[in-house]
């Protein structure tokens, strides 16, 4: 019985490879490993069944056996907006490998708008002694819009801080570490009680451009809005118009909707607004962590028992 073919298209390809074979599975499979910028040949695309890559692309027209695609990425919208995916492929994405960097990136934007350490690096190059406060944030609200695994992390290490954590979540059942859970519908009473509201939200028709200018509004004057999330749940305009208007104080965005960021873009010289290049999930062991997850996929797979995070198509996540 012939093997099942599987391409691995990636800059770390034998990251993947070694792992199959610890793992004990590499000769279950016709293994193929193989650089972004090195063509699949014909014969191998026709008979691939398994694939692994960073992005979509047109050889999957050249795919007709292929059953499983296994994305190295949290959000799968390129995958879902490719019109080379078949109905019938299983698409699994890399959810929950963010689980410890991202909570940990987001806890250091709050750090570094609540205290000085910024603006005393800028004073010691100019030898200046500048006394400065920090904000605490024992008693502070954390919002989070978007009660996933991150979130539900995030708010472990936050009450950990004494802050208070408050979120929405599409099934408001209670969690740990979270005072109160509510419904995708009460968004606005998070936004009006958080000092800090934090988008972790999927990117799904429902959710594009889902922070406007009316909820904006809904916020403190005082607060900041964090999106590590994607960039299409804002919408730009507004937020700039929000931050310079001071109707909130302002902002710290680690996502766009063109990346990179564009040099021309306003978020650039918005005052109230920081600008991260997409820092939030990126770690030295990030290959290692998806590696993990194709692994237990690719047992399953031979197996055929339902795969690990497997993207529900309708919902877009």
């Amino acid at each position: 019985m012939s093997k099942p073919v599987c391409v691995v298209w990636m800059n770390e390809a034998k990251v993947y490879e070694q792992a199959l074979a610890r793992a004990g599975l590499a000769d279950k499979f016709e293994l193929h490993g193989l650089n972004p910028d090195q063509a699949i040949p014909d014969d191998v695309a026709e008979r691939t069944e398994a694939l692994l890559t960073r992005r979509p692309a047109s050889v999957l027209k050249r795919m007709p056996r292929l059953r499983w695609v296994q994305a190295v990425n949290a959000g799968v919208d390129p995958w879902l907006a490719s019109p080379n995916l078949r109905a019938d492929v299983t698409l699994c994405c890399a959810r929950g490998i963010h689980r410890i960097s991202m909570p940990e990136n987001i806890l250091g934007a709050i750090f570094h708008l609540t205290k000085p350490y910024a603006q005393c690096v800028l004073d010691q190059r100019e030898s200046r002694w500048a006394k400065r406060q920090s904000v605490p944030l024992a008693g502070k609200t954390l919002g989070i819009l978007g009660l996933g695994a991150i979130g539900q992390e995030l708010a472990r290490k936050a009450e950990v801080l004494e802050m208070r954590v408050i979120g929405t979540k599409r099934t408001p059942t209670p969690l740990p570490h979270v005072a109160k859970v509510y419904s995708q519908e009460a968004t606005d009473e998070v936004l009006g009680a958080s000092d800090f509201v934090l988008l972790l939200l999927p990117s799904t028709r429902e959710t594009e451009n889902f922070i406007d200018a009316r909820r904006l509004r809904a916020m403190k004057p005082s607060a900041w809005l964090l999106n590590f999330a994607r960039g299409a749940l804002i919408v730009d305009a507004d937020l700039i118009a929000a931050v310079r208007a001071k109707t909130i104080a302002g902002a710290v965005l680690d996502v766009f909707r063109e990346e990179p960021l564009p040099s021309t873009h306003p978020f650039w010289q918005t005052e109230g607004i920081l600008v991260l290049p997409h820092i939030g999930g990126g770690h030295p062991d990030r290959a290692a962590l998806v590696a993990e997850l194709f692994v237990d996929n690719a047992r399953r797979f031979l197996a055929g028992e339902p795969l690990k995070a497997a993207v529900d198509r309708a919902r877009g996540y």
